[in-house]
């Protein structure tokens, strides 16, 4: 009697509201309509596995084009914090162009390796395990994708920190680099820093990276637009 009590609740609620409401997991489960509890765990891995392709190489191509990074308000890599005052000094004294070249080559720079990564996360997609995805397909939106950064991003790290030093010196950061401090030693007083620029952009490429593969993850768990294959239907919903 509850369950259908329950099941009427719902169904009010939704001609009330005029929408279609998506019934989670849990609440199927209550009513015994989960669509998961066929699925075997190979069917869900694969289709974890499948869901982290997809998301990953759509993030790439994503900022991997022209502004990919740079256009981007949340991902494009801004001034390094720790030089931030030879950015503000030197805008103040006729050498923004100098600063703002910078800013551009390092963006530039990981737009160019950024398809490089496609077959570094590939590898690593392809080693998740039974026990990995355990608890990811009922987590967060973006369970996969933060699952997967805490267990890859140092192995992917030191794979991509030479594609992104080759990219740097093929766009010319260094040179910009050198050029900005340049301007900014030539002032009276004022010394430079250092700054491990290759680790820096590193670690902003690959948290754009992981930031766009996040929201594809979002799009195959919540829209149903996203869900492109069979097996991502199967296992995520229709």
């Amino acid at each position: 009697m509850r369950k259908a009590s329950f099941m009427v609740m719902l169904l009010v609620v939704s001609f009330i509201t005029g929408s279609c409401v998506q019934l989670s997991d849990t609440i199927k489960e209550t009513v015994g309509l989960s669509p998961k509890q066929s699925l075997d765990e190979n069917t869900i891995i694969s289709g974890l596995k499948e869901a982290l392709s997809i998301g990953t190489e759509n993030a790439v191509r994503s900022v991997s084009q022209v502004d990919g990074y740079f256009g981007s308000e949340i991902i494009k890599i801004l001034m390094p914090e720790k030089i931030q005052k030879v950015a503000d000094v030197l805008g103040k004294v006729g050498y923004q162009q100098q600063v703002d070249n910078f800013i551009l080559s390092m963006n530039r720079a990981a737009e160019r390796a950024a398809p490089k990564t496609a077959s570094i996360f590939g590898s690593a997609i392809k080693k998740m395990t039974l026990d990995d995805a355990r608890g990811i397909l009922d987590g967060g939106d973006t369970a996969a994708t933060d699952y997967f950064k805490a267990k890859t991003s140092g192995t992917i790290y030191e794979t991509f920190k030479p594609i992104i030093s080759s990219s740097m010196n093929k766009v010319g950061v260094t040179r910009s680099y050198k050029e900005m401090m340049g301007k900014y030693t030539s002032l009276p007083f004022m010394q430079s820093e250092s700054l491990d620029l290759d680790h820096y952009v590193t670690n902003k490429s690959l948290d754009g990276l992981f930031y766009m593969l996040g929201q594809e993850e979002k799009k195959i768990r919540t829209n149903p637009a996203g869900r492109v294959t069979e097996l991502l239907k199967k296992v995520f919903g229709e």
